[in-house]
């Protein structure tokens, strides 16, 4: 789905189309109904706060805005960016709607997110057909019903990439965005992938590519060219193969139409940073929420925990992590809140806190 939570929140206030709007505000960044009927929204503009950009509109992030940045930053580099508040429960509603109508087309399918999904069409009826001279055109036009049915059911665009395996329908869904379809054969790699920067290939993270670039190897075409024995030799046998093939295009991953969760968290950043001591009664509310939101988000999915765990970021940025594992697995709220509690006794907590989080783990069907 292209730039998904912004543009539910367009449906909402169409008068910010084409605008640069930000999602990741509180409560307080709701816009204000006028007396003329018009509404006032909150800008960037002056922002204070540990807020953290949801995701955000094309046209903001041609400022520089990007999903997981500070508010503050994006303050600096969109001022005059609008600022909205999330709404989950509004995003998880069309995010179901989205998939539904694919469903309609196009039955496997493997849900990667609230936003994502992988499509299996080697079964739908017609997309193996050529038409006229397009050996692809059946496939074409079933891809072009699934963009027809998610439009119809959310009034959204999304943007579909139809390639022979996952990996590369991952970096082609991004060719073309917003509102397109890219439809790739292996022939094209060449053209089409390997110009792009090796950061772009799902699995190559922010430190492979500062390593990968030490190495003068900056776009996927210069790491096809690479000999396997010196990928293997820095960065091990299993990820060096691993980064040779995806730079030729191969994978053989199937869609798998069902996955269990490995753990579900909740967590949140504080607008400001709290002390265990000074804070005690803020903390322990937000403390509380979190362990809730867990067992509400456990109990729904039908899943106990043998392992709850925290999260915990300080004022210098430094993240801490500690788990217990319970001799009982559990899924209720006062549970997960007492373990989470046990695992806070376990962290010094002089210094201020800017992030709390609370994890289930080693999740068992009930």
């Amino acid at each position: 789905m292209d730039a998904f939570y912004a543009s539910v929140e367009l449906l909402r206030y169409p008068e910010l189309a084409g605008q640069a709007v930000v999602i990741g505000g509180g409560k307080r960044h709701f816009p204000v109904l006028q007396a003329d009927g018009t509404r006032q929204f909150t800008t960037l503009r002056g922002y204070a706060g540990r807020g953290v950009v949801t995701t955000a509109t094309y046209a903001a992030r041609d400022y520089g805005v990007h999903s997981g940045q500070g508010l503050m930053k994006a303050a600096q580099r969109a001022p005059d960016a609008f600022l909205l508040p999330v709404d989950f429960e509004q995003y998880r509603r069309y995010s179901r709607l989205f998939k539904t109508a694919v469903a309609e087309v196009a039955p496997v399918i493997e849900d990667r997110g609230i936003d994502e999904i992988y499509i299996d069409l080697t079964d739908v009826l017609g997309a193996q057909d050529t038409m006229g001279h397009d050996p692809a055109g059946g496939v074409r036009a079933v891809a072009q019903q699934i963009r027809n049915n998610v439009k119809r059911a959310t009034g959204l665009t999304c943007s579909i990439g139809v390639t022979p395996n996952k990996l590369l329908s991952k970096l082609a869904s991004e060719l073309d965005k917003p509102d397109g379809l890219t439809v790739l054969t292996l022939s094209e790699v060449p053209d089409r992938i390997w110009p792009l920067p090796v950061g772009k290939l799902n699995g190559i993270g922010p430190k492979a590519a500062a390593k990968l670039k030490a190495l003068g190897l900056q776009t996927l075409g210069a790491l096809a060219a690479c000999d396997k024995a010196l990928l293997t030799e820095h960065f091990g046998r299993a990820y060096g193969r691993w980064l040779h093939e995806s730079a030729h295009g191969m994978d053989d991953r199937p869609v798998t139409t069902r996955s269990e969760a490995v753990s579900i968290s909740r967590e949140t950043t504080f607008e400001r940073n709290l002390h265990a001591v000074h804070d005690r009664l803020e903390l322990g509310a937000h403390f509380t929420r979190l362990a809730e939101g867990v067992a509400t988000d456990l109990q729904r999915k039908g899943l106990a925990a043998r392992t709850i765990g925290i999260k915990l970021r300080f004022d210098d940025f430094k993240t801490v992590t500690r788990d217990l594992t319970l001799p009982q697995p559990v899924a209720d709220a006062s549970a997960v809140r007492q373990a989470a509690g046990l695992c806070l006794k376990r962290v010094d907590l002089k210094r201020r806190l800017r992030l709390l989080g609370v994890r289930a783990g080693s999740l068992l069907k009930l």
